[in-house]
C-alpha cells in the first residue's frame, strides 16, 4: 500500500450496528472492526444501535428516535474530524434515512472520504420507493460497496456503480465437526434465521412434517428470535411437532458454531435475501445446504453443485430436497466438498487486498482533488 493508505497509520470509522443484539450485519461489523485492528489500523466504531442514554428514553415511542440521533450526530461529526476514511455499513428503509445518509453528508463536511458498505436484499424495492431521497446522498459518496453480484446488478439498474467486496467468514470459528456427526437418530435440520415474516420460517416447519412423514425421528432447531415466535410456536403444536422443534432465541456468533455442526441440513427459507451468512457459515461447517431461489442467494451457491435451491413458499420441494439428500450420501458430500471450497473466497486473506484498495483508491481520489486535511 502507498503512504497514504499505509495500514500502519491508517484511521478508519466503521459505522454500523454492534451486538447485542447479534445479527448478520451487526456481527460483520464487530468482526471488521476486529479483522482492520489486527492489520494495525486504528478503527473507531460508531455505533448507531448504541444503548438510550437515559434508559428510560427507549421506553417512549417518538423521543427514543431523539435521544438516540442526536448523540449519534454528535460522534460522527467529531469521529470525521479524526478519521482517514469513513466506512459505513448501510440498509435500506429508515436505517438508510438516519444513520446512512448523515453519515455521508457529515464526512462530506468534514472533508472526509467515505464509503458505503450497501447490504440487504430489498434493495430494488427501496431504491425505486425512494431513490429521490437516496440519490443525492448515495451520490455523495466516494465509492459504494457491496457483498454479491445480486447487489451490483441492482444498483446499476438505477445507475449506481458498486464494487463487490464479499462478506466475511471465519474459518476458524466456522469449521467441520471435529469428530463427525456421531450416533444420532433422524435428520437433525437446521434454521439459522430471525422470526421475521421475510426469513418464512412457517415454511420450514411445514416442511418439517412433511420430511417427519418419511423419518419420524426428523427434528428441527430454529436459531434466532423475532416478534413472530409466539406465532411459530402456535403452527409447531397445530403441525404436531412441539416435540421435534426446538426454539432457541437469539445465539450469538460464537454459540452459531455448535449448531451447524450438529446439523445435517440447513434450511433458508427467506422470501428476500442478499447474502445471507448462514449460508456461508453452513458451507464453511461442511452442512448441505437447502434454500429458496430468491434475490443474491443463486449468485452465492450454484443448484446441484454447492447447494439444493427451491422456490419460495414451497414446503413440498423444501421436504423433497432434504429427503434426496439423506437419500443420496454421495450428492450430500459432493455439496459439502464443493461448498467447502466455494467459502475460501469470503476469508479475510481473500477480501483485505479488495477492501483495502478501496480505501486507497478513495484516500487518493480526495487527496489529489483538495490539499490534505489535517485532523
Amino acid at each position: 500500500m502507498s503512504d497514504v493508505a499505509s495500514s500502519a497509520t491508517l484511521r478508519v470509522g466503521l459505522v454500523g450496528p454492534l451486538p447485542p443484539p447479534s445479527g448478520g450485519m451487526a456481527n460483520q461489523t464487530l468482526q471488521l472492526a476486529a479483522l482492520l485492528r489486527g492489520e494495525g489500523i486504528e478503527v473507531e466504531t460508531v455505533q448507531v444501535n448504541a444503548p438510550y442514554r437515559p434508559a428510560w428514553a427507549g421506553r417512549i415511542k417518538g423521543l427514543r428516535a431523539v435521544f438516540r440521533l442526536l448523540p449519534y450526530l454528535a460522534s460522527l461529526w467529531r469521529t470525521a474530524g479524526t478519521v482517514q476514511v469513513f466506512h459505513v455499513m448501510a440498509n435500506s428503509g429508515w436505517s438508510w434515512h438516519l444513520f446512512a445518509a448523515p453519515a455521508i453528508w457529515i464526512a462530506r463536511l468534514r472533508g472526509t472520504p467515505v464509503v458505503i458498505n450497501y447490504r440487504g436484499g430489498e434493495a430494488e424495492s427501496f431504491l425505486r420507493r425512494a431513490q429521490g431521497w437516496v440519490r443525492p446522498s448515495l451520490t455523495r459518496a466516494d465509492a459504494v460497496i457491496v457483498p454479491s453480484g445480486f447487489l451490483e446488478h441492482v444498483f446499476g439498474k438505477f445507475g449506481f456503480a458498486t464494487q463487490i467486496v464479499p462478506n466475511i467468514v471465519n474459518l476458524e470459528r466456522f469449521s467441520v465437526a471435529p469428530n463427525g456427526p456421531g450416533d444420532k437418530k433422524g435428520l437433525r435440520l437446521l434454521v439459522a434465521r430471525n422470526l421475521e415474516p421475510i426469513y418464512d420460517n412457517a415454511t420450514a416447519l411445514r416442511a418439517l412434517a412433511l420430511i417427519r412423514a418419511h423419518d419420524p425421528h426428523a427434528t428441527l432447531v430454529i436459531a434466532g428470535s423475532g416478534p413472530l415466535r409466539a406465532e411459530l410456536e402456535t403452527l409447531t403444536a397445530q403441525l404436531g411437532l412441539t416435540e421435534a422443534v426446538t426454539f432457541t432465541g437469539r445465539v450469538d456468533n460464537a454459540g452459531m458454531a455448535a449448531l451447524y455442526q450438529d446439523a445435517d441440513v440447513m434450511l433458508n427459507c427467506s422470501l428476500v435475501d442478499n447474502t445471507p451468512n448462514s449460508v456461508l457459515e453452513s458451507l464453511a461447517c461442511g452442512v448441505p445446504v437447502v434454500s429458496t431461489d430468491v434475490g443474491g442467494v443463486p449468485y452465492l451457491v450454484e443448484h446441484g453443485r454447492t447447494a439444493l435451491l427451491v422456490p419460495p413458499q414451497a414446503p413440498q420441494a423444501m421436504a423433497e430436497a432434504v429427503l434426496r439428500l439423506a437419500a443420496e450420501p454421495a450428492l450430500a458430500a459432493s455439496l459439502r466438498d464443493a461448498g467447502l471450497r466455494q467459502v475460501q473466497q469470503y476469508t479475510w486473506h481473500s477480501v483485505r487486498p479488495r477492501l483495502l484498495a478501496v480505501y486507497r483508491a478513495v484516500m487518493q481520489a480526495r487527496a489529489s482533488a483538495s490539499p490534505v486535511r489535517q485532523p
